[in-house]
């Protein structure tokens, strides 16, 4: 079934309104009441509540598996470079991520199948706020969100730049990393830098740490084990005559495998207590887990595919990709609910901005794509009834 061309015209249209007025996590007041009248209006059921300001919309067509879909809706505090009309009229914030065209794809896959009904089943469309490292999506697990609104799966997809547009790429197993972070503590005995030997330096302590933890992904654990130990801030001293008492190291650390996770924060925690026997400083690892590995469900993953070929068609449509050492709080999601997250390509040519960039800006040819994937999506995974799942996909 084709999406009509007023609804694609539509969404673009409302995601380029939601990109005028961006909202930071947990703030996304308009955006959110903008949603909720939207869903109001294609007859879903309404629920607010949850995360400050999630919104759940409910669509119930008879008997059959429940299904969640999931946008997230949240900006970036970022200035914007793009000169389009609908660049952000909100100084400092911009979508430079593309989360105003997951949610305008979401609303027009609820309009869509609203109209359509052709499925048997309930669809929760999950519209999801902070996902930009406030953990928006662990907060609505926590208020409830799978006791609320039970299901048997949950979806989420992401524009990918670097990939072609219209391009769907979905794995079994991990689709995106851990994301931790880790503050490590040195003190010594500051003394004067003329006289290094009446002191404990911690810089050079510091200094030896950050080489030595990236021996860990290619000597403490297997280099086939995928792992990213970064050291992004050293802070220490005030004045250059005067060796400090105290060094401050922070950083990431990325994981595609939960165990591989727990390993590396042991023998990051050895290495630090270890340190003081080389240099005469001690050493204190603050260690905070934050997103978990995106791991896709294997069934539920083969679920997305056979909608992804059945839209893009076999040729655009990949199982079995190499996962990106970026983040994502779905993750979340997953841990409680079988599911899968996917990869829907924006554009690979030399004009295609990145995610993050102040010139980025949401590739609208795709949005007729990310409509007919969830559609597609819920008409095989909710058949009508009487009709069997493998022919009811066309």
């Amino acid at each position: 079934m084709s999406i009509p061309k007023t609804l694609i015209t539509q969404a673009i249209a409302w995601r380029r309104a939601f990109h005028a007025a961006p909202e930071l996590g947990f703030e996304e007041r308009q955006t959110a009441q903008r949603i909720a009248s939207l869903l109001s209006s294609f007859g879903l059921e309404v629920h607010r509540g949850l995360a400050a300001t999630a919104v759940v919309g409910t669509l119930r067509n008879g008997p059959g598996p429940v299904i969640g879909l999931r946008a997230d809706m949240d900006a970036l505090p970022i200035q914007e470079l793009g000169q389009h009309e609908y660049r952000s009229v909100h100084p400092g914030l911009m979508h430079a991520c593309g989360h105003d065209g997951h949610t305008a794809i979401l609303l027009g896959a609820a309009a869509q199948l609203s109209a359509s009904r052709q499925f048997s089943g309930t669809v929760h469309f999950i519209f999801q706020p902070a996902e930009e490292n406030l953990a928006g999506g662990q907060r609505m697990v926590e208020e409830g969100l799978f006791e609320r609104f039970p299901m048997d799966a949950i979806y989420a997809l992401h524009n990918w730049p670097g990939l072609p547009a219209g391009h769907i790429v979905v794995n079994a197993g991990p689709m995106m990393a851990s994301q931790d972070t880790f503050k490590i503590t040195l003190t010594g005995k500051s003394c004067h830098a003329a006289m290094p030997e009446n002191g404990a330096d911690p810089i050079i302590a510091a200094a030896q740490l950050i080489m030595g933890l990236q021996t860990i992904p290619s000597r403490r654990l297997s280099p086939k084990d995928a792992i990213v130990i970064s050291v992004t801030q050293l802070e220490a001293g005030e004045v250059i005559n005067s060796i400090p008492e105290i060094a401050i190291l922070r950083g990431t650390v990325r994981c595609l495998s939960p165990d591989v996770r727990v390993a590396a924060i042991g023998i990051m925690d050895d290495m630090v207590r270890q340190i003081q026997a080389g240099f005469g400083v001690t050493g204190r690892l603050d260690y905070r887990n934050g997103y978990p590995v995106t791991l896709n469900d294997p069934q539920a993953a083969a679920t997305a595919y056979r909608a992804a070929a059945a839209v893009a068609g076999p040729d655009k449509a990949t199982f079995g990709a190499p996962p990106s050492m970026a983040a994502e709080d779905f993750a979340f999601m997953l841990q409680v609910c079988p599911g899968a997250y996917l990869w829907l390509g924006a554009g690979d040519s030399a004009s295609t901005v990145g995610l993050h960039h102040p010139r980025y800006d949401f590739n609208d040819e795709i949005i007729e794509t990310g409509i007919h994937l969830w559609t597609k999506l819920i008409e095989q995974s909710c058949p009508l009834r009487g009709i069997p799942a493998q022919l009811n996909m066309t």
